[in-house]
């Protein structure tokens, strides 16, 4: 068996992924606990639709720490699309808001989300962006606490 060869795409893969290795740091078992917990860690999984495209894209899950009290979508901010969260309104147990995106593609939208209890949520967005509609639903599930930045 030889061994990998730089100039092979794979080898470089596995080349970077050994050196980055190194650089993530090691946890000691006996870390001080944090500090008081103000947030609520979220599972939230988004699932896009487009108009006349036949198939949906695969569902994408992170984690978000999020208010206790919402004063914003709990959801995760899109930076590299430059998206801003406006007119946001609670009432009951619904929630909503507006959201332009500067893009690439520029596109402006409004969610909605219903809370289902404490612990769990579901909605979507609706996006418009050169004349297509995008569907953004939208699930979320408590499953523990987190420290907000500050």
């Amino acid at each position: 068996m030889r061994p990998p060869c730089p100039d092979r795409p794979a080898a470089w893969g596995a080349l970077l992924l050994l050196s980055l290795m190194g650089t993530v740091p090691v946890l000691a078992a006996d870390t001080p606990p944090a500090a008081e917990k103000d947030g609520e860690l979220w599972e939230v999984t988004s699932q896009m639709t487009m108009e006349g495209m036949p198939m949906a894209m695969p569902a994408r899950t992170v984690k978000v720490c999020a208010p206790k009290e919402w004063k914003e979508p709990p959801a995760a901010a899109d930076d590299s699309r430059k998206c801003v969260n406006s007119d946001f309104k609670s009432e009951g147990t619904k929630v909503t808001w507006k959201v332009k995106c500067a893009g690439p593609p520029p596109m402006s939208g409004e969610g909605e989300i219903n809370r289902a209890g404490s612990d769990a949520w579901s909605g979507q967005i609706l996006f418009a962006a050169e004349g297509a509609t995008m569907k953004m639903k939208l699930d979320g599930k408590k499953v523990g606490a987190c420290e907000l930045k500050k």
